[in-house]
């Protein structure tokens, strides 16, 4: 791990308004170097997304700092992710929470993000292939969600696996340049609805899964 590269970024999440020092601890904790290419390794403490593959990114550290400090994560919790990725959202949010369930669309994203976590010591993360706008009924409810990537409109399957007192992190937008990062509560008397700040994510697919995907 680069440790004054990683000082650098720490410091400047904070002074981007980042407090919650469970969850600076919990990037701290992530070699973020090992979830990007080696193309891209000298600008993997930057505060900056990164491509991956499939077209997909690994998020702007103060994007994930942000959503995960908006999600109130305890070491009790069951945290569902929506969008595996590179897993570097599940491994930061396994340093946080009881136990992870990330879905990802893409098989090979999917298997060589849990061959990574499971490298890095990091056991608590469940793995599955599929329709991530679906959620994962048989798990659900979940204490927490988090989605990494932009839904056209709330997604109701997911806001229905939340448990009463659970706190959804969506971003939604159908334009990439008008996306907002929401967040929803479920309380016994219904929703409650915040917005938190604008992003840019690759876009929340739903439906049947490409060929490409099934490698």
């Amino acid at each position: 791990m680069n440790v004054p590269a990683l000082q650098r970024l720490l410091a400047e999440l904070r002074s981007s308004g980042i407090a919650d020092e469970k969850v600076l601890g919990a990037i701290a904790a992530v070699d973020r170097e090992r979830f990007v290419s080696p193309t891209f390794a000298e600008r993997a403490w930057d505060n900056t997304a990164l491509p991956i593959a499939f077209g997909q990114t690994i998020s702007q550290p103060l994007v994930v700092a942000a959503m995960t400090e908006a999600l109130r994560v305890g070491p009790r919790m069951k945290v569902l992710e929506v969008g595996t990725g590179s897993g570097y959202q599940a491994a930061v949010l396994a340093k946080l929470a009881r136990r992870v369930y990330t879905v990802e669309r893409y098989k090979p994203l999917s298997k060589e993000a849990e061959r990574l976590l499971i490298e890095l010591g990091i056991f608590n993360v469940v793995f599955d292939v599929g329709d991530g706008s679906k959620g994962w009924p048989g798990q659900a409810p979940f204490d927490r969600i988090i989605v990494t990537a932009a839904a056209d409109e709330r997604p109701q399957a997911l806001i229905d696996q939340l448990a009463v007192g659970g706190i959804l992190i969506v971003p939604v937008g159908r334009d990439p340049t008008a996306q907002v990062v929401e967040r929803i509560v479920k309380s016994e008397s219904g929703l409650k609805r915040d917005t938190l700040m604008p992003v840019r994510f690759v876009p929340l697919v739903t439906g049947a899964l490409p060929v490409l995907g099934q490698g």
